[in-house]
């Protein structure tokens, strides 16, 4: 290792088994183009969006990728139970490409199920760290449509293409996932580079000691990057994982030259270089968390319906209940909520993860004017009460953790705002109510006090 090569214990304060650390506000910089502050606001309007991590990798109802990574073994090997060495995981892992084909892959019912169910946009792993293409790249046979790809003859088979064609055609907006790490590349993972056979998450060699070579990786890059950004319609946001890649270490892959380029094509478009900060991380993106405050800068925390990122054949999936709590108090936080799904290796969505769906879907049909196009409303969130506000209304939601919780007669509101009304979203209008100390006292209906607690009473006052 050269002395100016960054030790691999640096990269921990950016991943923690396989969970990505988020920047601070004071990290985000302010776009100064009057358009991308538009684009942002876009973005803050949206609220919900769905995430798929899909790859080879579904195949085994294992970890995205992180297996191949020696440094990471402790814990992104643990699901591993068949006698097997490591280079024979990484032989096995890296194959996988030429057995993947989800023939029961329909697009348009992923679009139509989100769509119809109050996702406003779809955020897409095009390539994750293992290097394997979703989309029919140029630059590699490692791709979907390779040779080696059994589904490469399929009529759906650049993948990326139709997801995307299928989601914006029913006007939902495309976050474009892309890993700038690569661990298939021999530009990133060069054979015989280090000594011994370990893999870690940067490079095999110093790019200060072979910048030829790091030059050749910055290039393949760039033309991938591109050609997303080219052939692929539309792209409402560049999301871009693996922030161990960054300009400020010794893996500068001159990203904002490749994100200028990309905005001269689509001069709209939103960049998340997450956890890296500056100029080119216009969001902030937490990951299985979210913050324990408001943020008042553009956020979106990515979170998973079930255990995992990636497919699992047997999974803990969270209620509906749980899934909305968590979308209120993020948006009530000044957020997004990224939940991820990941599809079955046959193409298929599993029959859990559409019931979540759904549910989600049924309640927000009725209660989604208190999410969609919110901002944040101090006093924001307050244990089981959160608020937002819009267009003058502030709305308050009183969540409960079960249905067997005891629904009062009277809910205190801590909040101090004037108001003419309160009335129950989805329920009675202008309900019975008084100022105190504390806040404004309401008074449930008779018909809901005491009956089984439902996700949330949501109150609109005005």
């Amino acid at each position: 290792m050269s002395e100016n090569k960054l030790p691999e214990d640096e990269f921990e304060s950016v991943v923690e088994q396989g969970v990505h650390n988020y920047s601070s506000e004071e990290q985000w910089v302010k776009p100064e183009d009057p358009l991308l502050l538009e684009r942002l606001e876009w973005f803050k309007d949206q609220k919900l969006g769905l995430m798929m991590h899909w790859g080879p990798y579904s195949q085994l109802g294992l970890v995205e990728s992180w297996a191949l990574s020696d440094v990471d073994e402790e814990w992104s090997r643990n699901e591993i139970d068949w006698d097997i060495d490591a280079e024979e995981l990484k032989r096995q892992y890296f194959d996988l490409n030429k057995t993947f084909n989800p023939l029961r892959f329909q697009p348009e019912l992923w679009a139509d199920l989100a769509a119809e169910n109050g996702f406003k946009y779809l955020n897409f792993t095009t390539k994750h760290h293992d290097g394997f293409c979703m989309w029919d790249t140029r630059t590699t046979d490692y791709r979907i449509t390779g040779p080696d790809c059994p589904f490469h003859t399929h009529k759906y088979a650049d993948i990326t293409k139709q997801l995307f064609n299928a989601f914006r055609a029913k006007g939902l907006g495309i976050s474009a996932y892309f890993s700038k790490a690569d661990w298939h590349t021999p530009y990133y993972w060069a054979p015989g580079m280090r000594p011994g056979t370990t893999t870690s998450r940067g490079p095999t060699y110093d790019p200060k000691e072979y910048p030829w070579l790091w030059e050749q990786f910055v290039q393949f890059t760039h033309e991938q990057i591109m050609e997303l950004m080219t052939n692929y319609g539309r792209i409402d946001v560049l999301w871009l994982d693996a922030g161990w890649v960054n300009d400020y270490r010794d893996q500068n892959i001159r990203l904002g030259e490749v994100v200028d380029k990309a905005r001269k094509i689509q001069p709209w478009l939103l960049s998340a270089d997450r956890t890296v900060g500056g100029p080119y991380e216009n969001l902030i993106t937490p990951e299985q968390t979210l913050p324990e405050r408001a943020l008042h800068v553009p956020w979106e925390s990515c979170i998973t319906m079930g255990s995992a990122f990636s497919f699992r054949y047997e999974d803990n999936y969270k209620s509906v209940r749980q899934l909305i709590h968590l979308l209120v108090e993020i948006v009530a936080k000044g957020g997004n909520l990224a939940l991820n799904v990941g599809p079955q290796p046959d193409g298929r969505i599993s029959k859990t993860a559409i019931s979540r769906i759904q549910g989600m879907g049924e309640w927000l049909k009725v209660h989604g004017e208190a999410i969609y196009g919110t901002r944040i409303c101090e006093p924001y969130s307050l244990e089981n009460i959160q608020f937002t506000q819009k267009d003058g209304k502030i709305y308050a939601f009183y969540l409960y953790k079960d249905e067997n919780e005891s629904v009062p007669e009277e809910i205190l509101l801590p909040l101090h705002a004037d108001f003419s009304r309160i009335d129950l979203v989805g329920g009675r209008s202008e309900l019975e109510c008084r100022r105190t100390e504390q806040g404004i006292v309401v008074k449930l209906p008779v018909t809901e006090a005491g009956a089984k607690a439902p996700i949330a009473h949501v109150f609109r006052i005005q």
